[in-house]
């Protein structure tokens, strides 16, 4: 066999494997639960119950703008950057929200802590918070995120919405549930509270 092919078929055989590990990898995240209340017009309506957030608030008005330092403190913080030196496990997905001049960045709290038994963080930019528990609108999307198509996928989510008679309560938000290295399979979505009533 020509060593092209040898070569090509190792190579294969790597992505393939590469693929199944980080595939059962993020399987095995714990994921912020929510429960789907309604599939429509190829949006979601998700109740999310209040989870612990480490939230990270810099100066900025895109969502990806300054997510690499945000990152880098968040993770600081769960990797043991803490009172404690306690590692905290990572958890999906990623949030990140923007204004006209900030831009946040938070991090979901494994369900296994309360508020008053995670250890105070080392950097005082980082702030452990309650987030608001309620109806929101959201729109999956995959391959990798930046500003253009997040907004992009904002703009659809908002047409759908219009149409759907759907009232927005508030500002639209990037969850992301992959690691940067992560070459398949990566999950993306949008997502904004909405009013809603369960019948």
């Amino acid at each position: 066999m020509p060593w092209y092919k040898v070569l090509t078929a190792i190579i294969l055989v790597l992505l393939i494997s590469y693929t199944a590990m980080t595939y059962a990898a993020n399987k095995r995240v714990e994921r912020q639960p929510y429960k789907v209340i309604k599939s429509a017009n190829g949006f979601e309506i998700r109740y999310y119950p209040k989870a612990i957030m480490a939230t990270i608030t810099t100066k900025g008005d895109s969502y990806m703008g300054g997510s690499s330092s945000n990152f880098r403190t968040l993770a600081g913080y769960i990797f043991g950057g803490n009172r404690s030196s306690e590692k905290i496990a990572m958890t999906a997905p990623v949030h990140i929200e923007k204004s006209n001049s900030e831009s946040k960045m938070s991090f979901v709290m494994p369900s296994d802590y309360t508020l008053d038994k995670l250890p105070a963080p080392n950097d005082s930019k980082v702030d452990l918070h309650y987030s608001k528990e309620g109806y929101f609108a959201v729109l999956k999307f995959g391959g990798y995120a930046n500003e253009q198509k997040i907004q992009r996928k904002i703009g659809q989510l908002k047409d759908m919405l219009i149409a759907g008679g759907y009232k927005v309560k508030g500002a639209y938000s990037y969850l992301g549930y992959n690691a940067p290295w992560d070459v398949v399979g990566r999950e993306n979505e949008v997502i904004v509270e909405i009013e809603y009533a369960e019948h």
